[in-house]
Order: structure tokens, then sequence, then C-alpha cells
């Protein structure tokens, strides 16, 4: 079973300096244009971080698994844009543990968690090429509410 606790101020820091570098990095590898990643990085850490701490509705934890630190979960409760659903910010199980279980039982403990705070809903947005999540979240019986399609030409 994995458990939740929040992240300490030191491991927060470093958590947000490898958060918006990698969101970037996946933005671009995505297609989108350099100013507007940027852009989109600025406005989210303008909205859900007050001091480079999680505001109000924010969860960030470190994701253990027999005592051991396996990765980083974010949680928001449910918000303006949908106020029935939880949404997973983020959700990273380190190297060296994937391919392990760890990834199926945070999102169990994330699905836990957000039914004891009273929620009906998780949401969450993954990339079209991370097919190994894709593949966790259809496992789970998330459903596709939407999708975005581009071609490049």
């Amino acid at each position: 079973m994995t458990e939740l606790r929040y992240k300490d101020e030191a491991a927060m820091t470093r958590w947000l300096e490898q958060l918006w570098t990698s969101y970037y990095a996946d933005m671009i590898g995505a297609g989108i244009a350099e100013e507007a990643a940027k852009a989109n990085i600025e406005s989210n850490r303008e909205q859900l971080f007050v001091n480079d701490r999680p505001g109000p509705g924010q969860h960030v934890f470190d994701l253990v698994d027999e005592d051991v630190d396996v990765g980083t979960l974010w949680l928001a409760e449910p918000g303006i844009a949908d106020p029935v659903a939880w949404y997973v910010y983020d959700i990273v199980i380190d190297e060296s543990h994937r391919a392990r279980g760890c990834g199926r039982r945070a999102m169990e403990a994330a699905e836990q968690f957000v039914r004891e705070a009273g929620g009906r809903r998780l949401a969450l947005n993954v990339f079209g090429s991370n097919t190994v999540a894709r593949n966790l979240y259809e496992s789970l019986d998330f459903q596709v509410v939407a999708q975005r399609m581009a071609k490049d030409l």
C-alpha cells in the first residue's frame, strides 16, 4: 500500500524546480510554442502556489511505499472549471521504482484520499505520447472525456 505524506519545505522546493522544468519539456515535446509554454507555467505558478508553496486546495504529497519514498503526487480540490472533480496535476514515480506497481498503488491511494475528503470524481490530463501512463489510467477505469488532436504540416 502506498501512503500519502505531505511534502516538507525542502522537498517542496526541489520538487517545484523539477516540476516546472519537466512540464515545460513535456509541453514543447507536445508541440506547444515556447512562449505559450512559459505563459502557462507562469499562470499556474501564480494561481496555484503562494510563495512557491501550495495554495488553498492544493495538496502535494510524497508517495511512500513500504517506508520508501517512491515519487510525488499533486492533487487539487474541485475548482471553478469543474466543481465536482478533484484533479491530478502531477504524479511522478521515481525511475528506480517504475514497473513495480507503484504507479497503480499511488493512484489507488489518491482515489482513497479523494473519497475520504467527500470527492466523487478524479480527473487528469495525460500527454498522448505517454503510453505507459495512458495504459495505467485506462486499466484503472479512467475514461477519455475530451481529446485534443493535431497534425504537423
